[in-house]
């Protein structure tokens, strides 16, 4: 494959390229959290299920952060890639890497520090407290390992190299299973188990993917010295990067501050939107990852002074997203009851089943939106253009977290997902009116 298929294959082609491995990649990384659930789901309770689901918004927002950390950064890894200045491109990627190390621990100590009372101010139940806090404690101390690997997958994509994180993520995902089942089944450790196998599992992955990615920067020759951390570079970096964080985790953030609502509902309805959240988690994958592809094609097109290009890869990713949209829809519209029961099992109540496949029923007919949102919002985040990119992620996280907080008290745990699509859809249609104004064609950036 060629090294630049990006500015040089027809745009179809090139964003199939390219996102076909990130999109299993980040199929499998979803499945590290899926696995959890199901595996205390099916083998430990629906208490054990609601544990881990009480914190699973929280810890999203730290995905969330090292994704959007990750690619906001490697919108000028891409752009040096398609300049071919390797000098630079070489010390934004060193910068940014040390910069998200430092952020990791900080953020995981902080949290060690803190993780009961933010629990408890998220309304956890009584009954799951204890369990919750620990699974989220273990997930602190594997905090710098999961930062490490999401900023070089970034990497590894910003370099058209989007294979070699999948394979990492394979073999981690298949190795995370495994632990789990052992930890859980044998050792009986209960949520503790599935928490110490995910933190293992993705410490592995983090080492290997950074061993793999010093050997793969020998092979771009630069002419004087490389800086390992670079204050222009981490400026300029961060202009990006904190938009494209803010991006990255409005979803998270939203359903991390409405996380509270869902949680005074009780533990069965708590256990059944867990499994219809991590449904959610994964339907949403192919269309953020085709976000991200766009962001890295405008990128490097951008770079390679191709914004013709820019445009016929846009219109490219809403038939792909559209695609997607529709097998989504009818997957979830037709098997939803046993899509729910694999997280639920047998033994899970009739509550905890209701809100799950009622969860899954209304939010089937809408990844059409956020398919349209992601790819918007990565045109804009890859040429720079950031304001109204803030503006339209910020009014979509309003729009979820205040239809949550004063309704769904008042009419039903329902009003929780309803505000989600009004979301996508405003946040779409700012950021649509962004690109139309054609902003983002004129490069600001330094390259």
């Amino acid at each position: 494959m060629k090294k630049e298929y990006l500015i040089e294959e027809r745009p179809l082609k090139a964003l199939l390229l390219f996102a076909f491995p990130m999109i299993v990649g980040n199929l499998f990384q979803q499945f590290y959290t899926m696995v959890d659930s199901v595996v205390v789901g099916r083998f430990v309770g629906e208490n054990a299920l609601a544990a881990v689901g009480a914190s699973y918004s929280l810890t999203n927002v730290f995905i969330s952060i090292a994704i959007g950390g990750g690619v906001g950064a490697s919108v000028l890894t891409s752009r040096y890639f398609g300049a071919r200045d390797y000098r630079r491109m070489k010390s934004s990627v060193y910068t940014a890497l040390l910069t998200f190390l430092t952020i990791s621990i900080l953020l995981g100590g902080v949290g060690l520090l803190f993780s009961r009372q933010i629990m408890v101010g998220l309304n956890t139940p009584e009954n799951i407290l204890s369990d919750a806090t620990e699974y989220l404690n273990i997930y602190f101390i594997g905090l710098p390992f999961l930062f490490m690997y999401n900023v070089l997958s970034s990497m590894f994509n910003a370099l058209g190299k989007s294979n070699i994180p999948l394979g990492l993520l394979i073999f981690s995902s298949v190795f995370n299973v495994i632990l789990d089942v052992y930890m859980v089944t044998a050792l009986h450790m209960g949520v503790a188990g599935v928490a110490w196998a995910t933190l293992i599992a993705q410490g592995i992955s983090a080492i290997a993917a950074f061993l793999i990615f010093l050997g793969q920067m020998k092979g771009y020759p630069v002419n004087g010295k490389v800086s390992l951390f670079d204050i222009r570079e981490l400026s300029d970096m961060a202009r990006i990067a904190l938009p494209s964080i803010l991006q990255q985790s409005t979803v998270s953030i939203g359903m991390m501050l409405v996380q509270s609502v869902v949680n005074s509902f009780g533990s069965e309805m708590l256990a059944g939107y867990s499994a219809g959240s991590r449904i959610e988690s994964i339907a949403i994958v192919p269309m953020a990852a085709m976000g991200n592809v766009i962001s890295s094609f405008t990128a490097q097109n951008i770079g390679a002074g191709r914004k013709g290009r820019v445009v016929q890869g846009y219109h490219t990713a809403f038939g792909i997203v559209g695609a997607f949209a529709v097998i989504i829809c009818v997957i979830l519209e037709l098997f939803y009851t046993p899509i729910i029961s694999i997280f639920l099992g047998a033994d899970g109540t009739a509550m905890a089943m209701e809100t799950g496949t009622s969860y899954l029923r209304f939010m089937g007919w809408f990844f059409v939106l956020i398919g349209m949102k992601m790819i918007t919002d990565g045109l804009l985040r890859g040429a720079g253009d950031m304001t109204m990119f803030t503006v339209a992620n910020m009014v979509n996280l309003c729009i979820r977290v205040v239809v949550a907080v004063t309704m769904a008290p008042r009419f039903g745990i329902g009003m929780v997902w309803y505000a989600v699509p009004i979301g996508w859809a405003a946040n779409f249609l700012i950021s649509y009116i962004e690109y139309r104004r054609g902003k983002w064609k004129l490069d600001k950036q330094k390259a």
